[in-house]
């Protein structure tokens, strides 16, 4: 669901950003409100697995490929604001340190899967939720049906940002500067593959893990809305450790995404687009590509082993961002220990 410098026009990038910095700074301030500072690695904890779930790239019929976002499972726990900040970090190291979705298009990608998914999924958990007891299956079915809906309405909004595109801009001729495909495409190839595989993926991860908690650490499902008193932070903060080894077997086994053949619909680079409509749009040329990442795809530059820029290459970077990500949110613990 990443979308590459080169796809959207400057003007797309520059409205999506526009819409971005000041939800970030809604989020940022609620985070200093509601977030408390025992909770801090729980964030860390979901920010790393949401960012390590998306490399398990997984096959669509079409030849194409999709992933889940576990933004949902954030956003539950710790809610909305805070599961946009969580999701914002991954996106971020995602797309600086390894290139996966752009720089410009950052804006775009952060709103379609870093503020939709958020607040879609943690409403719709809720309306459906209700009053329902914490262990009950009622809670256990909205999670499933949250992580589902939501995941499909971000796919649905990248189709459109992506489908718009030769219609907005395009040379005198027709031929598109950008993003080639028309809404008649885009947004049934994005549908159709998050309708029958990464929707189900993302409902599947959501209500395994939702059930988990139900049944191990109750409490941890009672953080959001923030209580008056302090609910279930011993509990909580007890249960972290087996939270941090499931992450870290979630790291040791993401080279199973590798196993997927074939970039995500919209994901391809510019040769890769040619082979397919036989050019590269001019903005694709003057915008694609330009970033040059540390640890681009995922895999380590100069190592002359096959396997090292592959498997373990894959986990190796997969640590990078996890030590990326605690250091981001050490600095967010400091800075709610200077509040208090």
């Amino acid at each position: 669901m990443h979308i590459p410098d080169g796809y959207l026009s400057p003007q797309t990038c520059a409205t999506m950003g526009a819409v971005m910095i000041p939800v970030i700074g809604i989020a940022a301030a609620k985070l200093k409100k509601t977030l408390k500072n025992k909770q801090v690695p729980l964030l860390a904890i979901g920010a790393a697995f949401s960012f390590t779930i998306m490399m398990y790239n997984v096959p669509i019929p079409d030849g194409t490929s999709a992933h889940a976002v576990g933004a949902t499972i954030l956003a539950i726990i710790l809610g909305p604001w805070a599961a946009t900040v969580g999701v914002s970090i991954a996106l971020i190291i995602q797309a600086i340190f390894f290139g996966d979705g752009g720089i410009l298009t950052l804006g775009a990608n952060m709103f379609n899967m870093a503020f939709v998914i958020p607040f879609v999924s943690y409403y719709l958990y809720r309306l459906i939720a209700g009053n329902s007891e914490i262990s009950s299956r009622r809670r256990f079915i909205a999670s499933i049906i949250a992580g589902y809906v939501a995941i499909n309405i971000s796919a649905l909004f990248a189709g459109i940002e992506l489908g718009i595109q030769p219609l907005l801009f395009h040379k005198l001729d027709g031929t598109p500067l950008y993003a080639p495909y028309n809404l008649m495409q885009t947004v049934p190839a994005m549908m159709f593959a998050h309708v029958i595989v990464a929707g189900p993926l993302e409902a599947a991860v959501t209500g395994f893990v939702i059930k988990y908690m139900q049944k191990s650490n109750s409490e941890m499902l009672k953080l959001y809305p923030p209580q008056k008193s302090e609910v279930g932070n011993s509990q909580v903060i007890a249960g972290l450790k087996k939270y941090w080894h499931a992450l870290i077997a979630l790291i040791i086994f993401a080279p199973l995404g590798l196993l997927t053949q074939g970039n995500a619909y919209g994901e391809w680079s510019g040769d890769e687009l040619k082979s397919k409509i036989g050019f590269i749009p001019e903005g694709m040329i003057k915008f694609g590509d330009k970033w040059k990442a540390l640890l681009p795809n995922y895999s380590v530059t100069g190592s002359k082993s096959t396997f090292f820029k592959s498997s373990l290459g894959y986990i190796f970077c997969a640590i990078v961002a996890l030590i990326i990500i605690l250091i981001i949110t050490s600095i967010i613990s400091l800075l709610q220990k200077r509040k208090k």
